[in-house]
């Protein structure tokens, strides 16, 4: 072989070793820093089996240790043997495991825990022409979005307390997690929503949706929501809501939603032309019911005369 060929094999051989233990390294300081983050979880819930497909096996116990079993021929008799291994570090387990496959793992055991749905999945095209934004598919966060269901699962089951300070005391935290999980979801939707709406936007151009005294909400072309406030008892001072999470601490997802369909409907009257409709059908007919309500006052009184007198 060539002396040139041989050295340059060489080269990328030493390069891609060092880059696989980069890569492990960086993974295993990773995959650590996820699990301190749950820890309490995977505590609470008493460690969880990650995977259970025969002949592979993996679970988390509560101090954050794995188990792994392992399948293999004996060359000696011929026969399967299974053997349970104890995995006690993130770095043990990127050698055994491709880390993206253990997060994959994570996210689906805990929301089988949890009693959620499977995470959708979908093509690119097939989500286009369901009309479904590829975010409510498969999200580039959902690592993040998903880490979090076993803490849901806890959060769910009963609660209890020594007495009634202490059950005050706790329901006012949950009330407090709560909002807090309430709110996320919230601005979740406001996000779709602009990510949804970027191209269309682009071409109808900024819009004014509400312009009031103490209030101003606009769709830029951008799809983005922007809106300015003036807090209640801050009268003169105006606060800039720029972020989804900006935006459900004095909006509802809903009310937004349903101010932006009325101003583009006014607008452009011909996108809801049932509602032009409606609105002359208003105008053109009588009211029936007032003139009967007016006809029929004599007789209600002349039926509630007697009762009095009884």
């Amino acid at each position: 072989m060539d002396a040139n060929r041989t050295d340059l094999l060489g080269e990328l051989a030493r390069d891609a070793a060092l880059e696989r233990s980069d890569f492990l390294v960086r993974s295993a300081d990773q995959l650590q820093g996820f699990l301190e983050a749950n820890a309490a979880r995977i505590k609470e819930i008493g460690g969880m089996t990650l995977i259970d497909d025969d002949p592979d096996y993996l679970s988390i116990a509560p101090d954050l240790s794995f188990r792994s079993r392992t399948r293999f021929q004996d060359e000696a008799t011929g026969e399967w043997v299974s053997e349970t291994e104890v995995i006690e570090s993130a770095a043990e387990l990127v050698e055994l495991y491709n880390p993206a496959d253990i997060y994959a793992a994570f996210a689906e055991a805990a929301r089988e825990a949890a009693g959620l749905e499977p995470e959708p999945t979908a093509a690119d095209d097939l989500l286009s022409v369901a009309g479904i934004a590829q975010e409510e598919s498969v999200s580039p966060e959902a690592d993040v979005a998903y880490a979090g269901a076993a803490d849901d699962w806890a959060a769910g089951q009963p609660l209890d307390a020594d007495d009634e300070t202490s059950a005050a005391h706790k329901l006012y935290d949950l009330a407090l997690t709560f909002q807090e999980r309430s709110q996320l979801a919230e601005a979740r939707l406001i996000e779709q929503f602009q990510v949804a709406a970027g191209g269309l936007a682009e071409q109808v151009g900024d819009m004014i949706v509400i312009d009031d005294d103490d209030e101003r909400l606009s769709l830029s072309r951008t799809g983005q929501i922007h809106a300015e406030v003036e807090p209640e008892g801050e009268e003169g001072e105006w606060r800039k809501l720029t972020t989804p999470e900006e935006l459900v601490e004095f909006y509802d997802p809903t009310d937004v939603f349903g101010d932006i369909a009325d101003a583009i409907a006014e607008a452009y009257p011909a996108v809801a032309p049932e509602l032009d409709e409606a609105e002359e059908d208003d105008e053109e007919e009588p009211d029936e019911d007032d003139d009967n309500a007016e006809d029929d006052e004599p007789a209600a009184d002349a039926d509630a005369q007697p009762k009095a007198d009884r």
